[in-house]
């Protein structure tokens, strides 16, 4: 059976050309970066290689680079560690109501230890709103974090704007910026970004690798407590080989970017088209042109795990957005912050995300049978299930 892939937002495949990359680096140049010797400084000038390519990427300094083990470590010491570094200047944190759980959780944390968070809401387009954000900010907030792109309809938040805002107040600025990477053209200075979270897994390279931004002269609590790596911000012996892929995974995503936001645009056009070629109701959760390898759609009459259960029997990878366990299905907040609690939205709208290896072959056959399966559990719904 053919097998489809359209879960990239979720993870991406490592590129075959990173992972030969990273394979010498494994068996070769396997030192501890903080070693003296030989092996040592080779890691170390590989690592420090990495850190140069990587800060440039986004118009940083080297220094400015704290690694981690991913996104949700770099958003948590962008959140807590700013915050409990930072509490004498307030308590009072903004962010919204959208974001990755690696922030919301983290803020959840901060309120149980004293600190208010403000949760802002979004439009039926899942941005904020620039008035609401200024209305909230009083002289007790210190962090505002708000995601450059969401994860799971893909639209694009006010980011200039936002920092124009904060020019003038003490609140630091974090986005996290996991889903634009490699998407988005981003330099940290010209957008006067205090702190930006991107992880190596969504730009094909390998899992359990990321970094964080964080601009110089920002004083953050470390979260790991060891040795004195990452110039004292995060403890623990760097991933050599990770970061050294994803360097190069970054490489290919910079220099592929404009061709790969055509092609999406493209397989998001192809899609709806052969939808309308069935006479297939749906409409876009967020909008068509926000990141462009993000595709939310809304299939009235349907619902998720009946959606998912069938395309994967088709061969068809997706994903709701939302938790999904046996038997229930906990809806996306995403959707819920968009649209109410209320809708229909919530329990019928499905992700498709492209990335390295989608096809126009792949998005064709995939439409047709996600247009098929869409028209078969809607007669089904419509017949009580026989």
């Amino acid at each position: 059976m053919r097998q489809i892939y359209l879960d990239h937002a979720a993870t991406s495949p490592i590129h075959p050309e990173v992972l030969e990359k990273m394979q010498p680096i494994m068996l070769e140049s396997f030192g501890n970066p903080s070693s003296i010797h030989t092996f040592g400084r080779e890691a170390r000038r590989i690592l420090d290689e990495s850190r140069r390519y990587l800060a440039g990427t986004i118009g940083a300094t080297p220094a400015e680079i704290i690694f981690t083990s991913g996104g949700t470590e770099a958003d948590n010491l962008a959140v807590i560690g700013t915050a409990l570094a930072n509490q004498h200047a307030g308590k009072h944190i903004i962010t919204t109501q959208i974001e990755h759980h690696a922030v919301l959780h983290a803020c959840r944390f901060l309120e149980g230890i004293g600190y208010e968070v403000t949760y802002l809401p979004v439009d039926e387009q899942g941005v904020i709103s620039i008035n609401q954000l200024k209305e909230h900010l009083t002289d007790q907030t210190i962090l505002v974090s708000v995601m450059y792109g969401n994860n799971e309809v893909g639209s694009i938040q006010p980011i200039n704007e936002i920092a124009h805002l904060l020019k003038d107040h003490q609140a630091f600025f974090h986005t996290d910026a996991v889903q634009a990477y490699g998407m988005a053209e981003i330099n940290v200075k010209e957008m006067a970004i205090d702190l930006l979270s991107v992880s190596a897994h969504k730009i094909n390279g390998p899992k359990g690798v990321g970094f964080l931004y964080a601009r110089s002269g920002i004083k953050l609590q470390p979260s790991l407590f060891g040795g004195e790596q990452e110039l004292k911000r995060r403890a623990g012996t760097e991933n050599v080989a990770g970061i050294y892929g994803f360097s190069h995974a970054s490489k290919l995503a910079l220099t592929t970017r404009e061709q790969k936001t055509e092609q999406y645009k493209a397989f998001k056009n192809e899609m709806m088209s052969i939808f309308e070629d069935y006479n297939l109701p749906y409409q876009i959760n967020g909008v068509v042109d926000g990141l462009p390898h993000v595709f939310n759609v809304y299939f009235p009459k349907t619902h998720i795990e009946s959606l998912l259960i069938n395309l994967d029997l088709a061969g068809i990878a997706a994903s709701s957005g939302s938790a999904c366990t046996a038997g229930s299905v906990d809806p996306s907040h995403v959707l819920v912050a968009m649209f109410g609690k209320e809708s229909d939205r919530i329990l019928s709208s499905i992700r498709f995300s492209f990335g390295y290896g989608t096809t126009v072959e792949d998005i064709h056959y995939a439409a047709h049978e996600i247009a098929k399966i869409v028209k078969r559990v809607t007669a089904k719904g419509n017949n009580g299930g026989n």
